[in-house]
């Protein structure tokens, strides 16, 4: 699946070598070690495969002998970060927050994603995060072609503000950064050619003077989003406009806090197209990969099965007569009153056993049959 809530079962797998899906969480593995890994992307489930050895899945036994586009790290093992401890550990009274990797998903202790102080993480005074998405280090290796962009494609303490105009200023992807911080690109050179084609795409595509973007704030409507993804989506010339594998970039590679809207940016020539697919990183184009895409999506997906939920049985009881409708109401009522008063004379040191439970309905019925 594109993205999914994964576990991993110790008592099947030990080693850690495989995940399991939701439904045979609770299905197949009901009862045995199980570790929540939260969520990944592009993973199929691998419940009953070769990995469990004589254990067969219950929901799906035909499975394949392995998936082999699987990718698994130490968290199968119950392990995270840099320090390869498990969460929440053992020998810490009280847990350390910890912020997930959008690229290779490990979870990091704040103290260990190689900054020189967790106060570096971009957040508001109320310590909400800044940030979309974050970067580790190792990671950041493999996508260092992300300092070419502009500073603005990263979240700072303070947003800076990236503005779009028309070819009457050329005043484009100008950074407006906070007042104790020089407001210059992090490569000179790169950043100048990148301004120069978007300048050169812009007035290509005769983009309108009314329309601006911003990085790093999000909008109320699509306006943004569109041109953003209208500059990104040029397939003629590279918004970088330079060859990045030959490019001056900093070797020394850091996390890196990324504004949001930052995928909108990237560009989508077929250079840049082939070297995603290459590098095995296109789902970085794709913002329904983000981890808040997903839980924005869950949670309409949950309200809609409420709604949907909540109007047939509306409608249900809406298509009864007066009589039905009232039998209804009085029953509620009735089990209402039995369920207060068991309450009110059990005993609360002693467990409620199913014959309490039966007790409660045969009462009910007993009143019943004397109306």
């Amino acid at each position: 699946m594109k993205r999914q809530a994964i576990f991993s079962c110790l008592t099947c797998t030990p080693e850690g070598n495989a995940g399991i899906c939701t439904a045979c969480c609770l299905s197949c593995h009901d009862g045995h070690e199980v570790l929540e890994l939260w969520t990944k992307r592009n993973f199929r489930c691998d419940c009953g495969n070769s990995k469990f050895r004589e254990f067969s899945c219950k929901l799906s036994p035909n499975k394949d002998v392995e998936n082999v586009e699987n990718s698994y790290n130490h968290n199968f093992k119950g392990l995270y970060c840099t320090c390869n401890r498990p969460y929440p550990d053992p020998d810490l009274q009280e847990q350390e927050e910890m912020i997930q990797c959008c690229m290779c998903e490990d979870w990091f202790h704040e103290e260990h994603i190689s900054l020189g102080s967790p106060k570096e993480i971009p957040r508001d005074e109320e310590g909400e995060p800044l940030y979309e998405d974050f970067i580790c280090k190792a990671c950041s290796a493999v996508c260092s072609f992300l300092t070419l962009y502009p500073k603005t494609i990263r979240a700072t303490g303070k947003q800076p503000v990236a503005s779009v105009a028309t070819g009457k200023d050329k005043s484009v992807l100008e950074d407006i950064p906070p007042k104790d911080e020089p407001g210059k690109l992090d490569n000179d050179v790169c950043s100048e050619t990148v301004q120069n084609n978007l300048v050169a795409d812009m007035n290509h595509d005769s983009v309108s003077d009314d329309k601006k973007f911003v990085v790093g704030e999000s909008s109320q409507n699509n306006d943004s989003s569109s041109l953003s993804q209208s500059i990104a989506n040029s397939s003629g010339t590279c918004i970088l406009g330079v060859d990045w594998m030959a490019a001056s970039i900093d070797s020394e590679s850091r996390p890196l806090f990324l504004s949001k809207n930052w995928r909108d940016v990237l560009c989508r020539c077929d250079k840049c197209l082939d070297m995603y697919k290459q590098k095995h990183i296109s789902y970085l184009l794709d913002k329904e990969d983000s981890i808040a895409e997903y839980e924005k999506n869950a949670k309409q997906k949950r309200e809609e099965k409420l709604q949907k939920r909540e109007g047939a049985e509306l409608n249900f009881f809406n298509n009864l007569g007066h009589i039905e409708k009232m039998e209804i109401l009085n029953g509620i009522a009735d089990f209402k009153d039995e369920f207060r008063s068991f309450l009110g004379s059990v005993d609360p040191s002693k467990a409620i056993t199913a014959a309490d439970v039966n007790q409660i309905f045969e009462n009910l019925k007993n009143k019943r049959r004397r109306v």
